[in-house]
This record gives C-alpha cells, structure tokens and sequence, in this order.
C-alpha cells in the first residue's frame, strides 16, 4: 500500500456503522430539516483509528460512513454531500442532479484516498452519477475529525449536541443552519 493509505482492516466498524445512525437521527432530532435540504460531512479515516490527520487513509471507514449516511439521508428526503481533504482544496462529492437543481458548478476531478480522502472516494463510489463541486450552502452538517466543514454551511450554523461526541476516536460536531434575522427592533422574528 502506499505511504499513509491503511490495508488493515479497521475491527470497530459496526460500532462505526451505529454511532453515525444515532448521531445522525440525534442531529435531525434537533434540527428543522426539510426534504430536500443537503447534510455536508467531512471526515478523517485517519482521525478515527487515532492517528494524525491524513497519515492512516482507511478506505473501509469511508465506505461504512458514507453507506450508513446515504441510506439515512435517502430516507428522511436529503441529500449527502461529502467534503474533501485539502488536498482538492475541500472540494464536494454530490449527486450530479443536486448540482444541478441548485446551480452548483460541477468541477472535473475524481478523489482517490490520498487526493479527496476515503469519504469522498466512498461517496464517489456510492452515489448515484456523482460529481465534484467546489461550493455549497448546507443546511445540515457533521464534522468528523476536526475537518472544518464550517465553509460549507449556510451562513448561520448552530452547533447541535449529541451524545455522539467521537467517532472511533475523532472528535465530532455537528451542525444545523437558520435563515439570518436582519431589520433590527422593529422586525419581528418567527
């Protein structure tokens, strides 16, 4: 295997596969989520099994994440989009179809577990005539590993708790988003 990609097969995957459904159904528990709406995840394989970021790409933990997340999001009427590592500039992984509807520019890159990270390749892989993008505005996001999917976001994120605080061993936070309040003591708010 190349230098920072994991062969090794990853023995808490199920414990994985469960934590992201409870962390996901916690998030939607919280959040005003609509049909329709986009949850943008970023997450570090590498950050799981507890190695520095980007130094243990574990394909496996890509595909488990992205597999439990696209069958939720299907589910409940969302669409998932997946954020790269750095070294595509954190670009996303989205349904061509989403893109579209949204007037998102699609960019021409695949990711590959050390240009995108095992995420995105997952979710490359899974979803349906998926695409690369280089912009969104979510409504919903989870961060896994400190990735700092924050850009991704509609511009006021609120931080949503969950009892899910790790990931294998990766520090999560979660995210929904609300429209902005403007117009001042006059305005009235609902």
């Amino acid at each position: 295997m190349a230098q920072g990609i994991s062969d090794e097969e990853y023995k808490d995957i199920d414990k994985i596969r469960q934590d992201i459904k409870t962390l996901f159904n916690e998030l939607l528990e919280q959040s005003d989520a609509e049909e329709g709406d986009i949850l943008v995840v970023g997450c570090s394989s590498s950050e799981i099994t507890g190695r520095k970021l980007g130094t243990f790409s574990n394909e496996d933990i890509g595909q488990a994440v992205v597999s439990v997340l696209y069958e939720e999001c299907k589910k409940k009427g969302l669409h998932l989009a997946t954020q790269c590592c750095e070294h595509l500039n954190r670009a996303l992984i989205i349904e061509k179809s989403v893109a579209k509807d949204r007037g998102y520019e699609i960019v021409g890159v695949v990711p590959k577990l050390k240009a995108g990270g095992s995420l995105s390749t997952a979710a490359y892989n899974i979803l349906p005539d998926a695409v690369a993008v280089e912009h969104i505005k979510a409504e919903l996001g989870i961060d896994i590993g400190d990735v700092m999917i924050g850009m991704h976001l509609k511009d006021v994120a609120v931080p949503v708790r969950t009892s899910i605080k790790n990931i294998g061993e990766a520090h999560v936070v979660c995210a929904k988003t609300r429209p902005k309040l403007i117009g001042g003591e006059r305005a009235e708010y609902n």
